[in-house]
């Protein structure tokens, strides 16, 4: 039987082990000289003040910035930090005293915090902090103004009696943290029965709905300007100072001195009033973070007009048509990143896995454990998987995590369906093709592989699309691609730039799908066409 060479396949796929390097480098940038990364974690103050520091940091120096943006929270961002994936962050005494030290006993001086846990850093992670924004955020709890004021509830210790009635939603870093949740049911003795974790943008609208009761919040939230919400006192003293300040590590500024005296420029100038309205104007005003980022920048005086990058237009008033294609050129390189990014996951499993199937059909006893080893991966959770490919040496936060994750979970689709392909191919063929004298690796590429190719193809074909969905969320770990916009709106609860994200994904899904559908033809020996 003849067709058209496997061959064909394997040139393409060979390829692509050749690529993941160049797609990181092209993503990450050059690391040499001049150059250096700004991270945040994955919520709105946090990327906002990421930006004020990256625009002034491009303004006064000739520095080149790379973002890295919404990369979770507390313990990623420092992770990335110290492994020197990131240069710098934002970041908070209170958190600093409790998270990354440890230290049990409550922080009350402000002063004290802030040079305790400077020192602290410096001596043992090798990281500096430089002088204060000037505010501090600090955690609260909140209610509905007419719902606390029927209850009678003003204090964190009135909730008390209340506890067994109230339904509470938090955000998940404060569901877990010793500053948070943890910490503040052991100083309070509050034992919240109904409590759940909930993203922090969505929280308003669930407590305005009636679905919770009591959310978390802090001081410098630019939602507290629109909703009628009543700030608990924190009764007993539980929440440390939370000033805000730049956090670098030392050997950048040993490398980039200038970068410390232009962050300086920044101290003391952001007051809580000043925070809350930049980011409500982020969160409600529909504006865009280097745009909110630029104008503060130049009304204080820290850039001039005419040298300030001006922020690229969205259209919003022409509705989500108008909107997507004032986008498009973002959507178009956040559409390169998520191909590449899938095609080198999806290519690298097909090089492994087909092999893998293929050896699966002559160890018969194999095939159960290793096929439950792949099926077993498809059951971790996406984004722990991903969480779990930063530590491992060579990977860290990026495309390189995102693609490891992508290909492990591309494996099995493209592993089962070709050990079912092969196996299914009539023995009564394969024993007409001995009888001419056909050896077995003969018989694997002139009959077993066309003939299974196109149950092959349909593995490869569902992995390709489950790991479209899947890299949506790479951009958790900085790794880019349609989850940006999608991660984005979710913060701001803005549902136009969710859908500029969703919608192009699944675009592309179908798109990659059928042109893997034009590729099967080719592939398909003539005869099984």
């Amino acid at each position: 039987m003849k067709g058209r060479p496997m061959y064909r396949l394997w040139v393409v796929v060979a390829w692509a082990v050749m690529w993941p390097p160049a797609l990181a480098a092209a993503q990450e940038g050059d690391p040499g000289a001049g150059r250096i990364v700004i991270g945040s974690k994955n919520f709105t103050e946090n990327r906002l003040l990421g930006e004020i520091m990256a625009q002034l940091i491009e303004a006064h120096t000739d520095i080149q910035v790379e973002r890295r943006v919404n990369l979770g929270g507390t313990t990623v961002v420092f992770s990335a930090l110290r492994n020197g994936e990131i240069d710098m962050y934002s970041e908070y005494t209170g958190t600093a005293w409790t998270v990354q030290l440890g230290i049990a006993e409550t922080a009350v001086d402000r002063l004290r915090a802030y040079l305790h846990v400077a020192g602290e850093f410096e001596r043992r992670f090798g990281v500096t902090w430089l002088q204060p924004f000037g505010f501090e955020n600090s955690y609260e709890l909140a209610m509905d103004e007419a719902a606390a004021e029927t209850m009678g509830i003003r204090t964190i210790s009135d909730l008390l009696p209340y506890e067994d009635r109230l339904r509470a939603g938090v955000s998940h870093e404060f569901l877990n943290r010793d500053d948070g949740y943890p910490g503040l049911a052991a100083a309070y003795g509050l034992e919240i029965r109904d409590l759940r974790g909930l993203e922090h943008g969505l929280a308003y609208e669930a407590i305005l709905s009636d679905r919770i009761d009591v959310i978390d919040t802090w001081t410098t939230d630019g939602k507290l300007r629109v909703y009628d919400i009543r700030i608990l006192e924190d009764d007993r003293g539980f929440f440390p100072p939370y000033d805000s300040a730049p956090v670098v590590r030392s050997d950048t500024l040993e490398r980039y001195p200038e970068v410390g005296e232009v962050l300086g420029r920044l101290a003391f100038r952001i007051d809580n009033e000043t925070m809350q309205a930049l980011n409500y104007r982020v969160e409600d005003q529909g504006g865009g973070f280097d745009e909110v980022a630029r104008d503060f920048l130049v009304s204080a005086g820290l850039v001039d007009d005419a040298a300030a990058a001006e922020p690229a237009v969205v259209d919003r008033d022409g509705g989500f048509p108008a909107f997507l294609w004032s986008r498009r050129g973002q959507t178009a390189r956040l559409v390169g990143q998520h191909l590449g990014l899938t095609a080198i996951a999806v290519l690298l499993a097909v090089v492994v896995a087909v092999p893998v199937g293929v050896g699966l059909t002559r160890r018969e006893a194999l095939a159960s454990p290793v096929l439950g080893a792949v099926g077993v991966i498809q059951t971790i959770p996406s984004l722990a998987l991903l969480a779990f490919m930063i530590p491992i040496p060579l990977l860290g936060l990026g495309a390189r995590s995102a693609i490891a994750a992508l290909f492990l979970y591309a494996l099995l689709p493209i592993v089962r369906n070709t050990y079912t392909g092969i196996k299914e191919v009539d023995p009564d063929l394969l024993e007409a093709g001995r009888g001419m004298g056909l050896d077995s690796r003969q018989i694997l590429f002139k009959l077993q592989l066309p003939l299974a190719t196109r149950t092959i193809m349909a593995g490869v074909r569902t992995s390709t699309v489950i790991s479209v969905g899947v890299a949506t969320l790479a951009a958790f770990i900085g790794a880019g691609g349609l989850g940006d916009p999608i991660v984005t709106g979710l913060q701001l609860n803005d549902t136009y730039l969710i859908l500029s994200g969703a919608v192009p994904a699944a675009l592309l899904a179908l798109a990659v799908d059928f042109l893997l559908g034009r590729f099967e033809t080719f592939l398909v020996p003539r005869g099984l066409a």
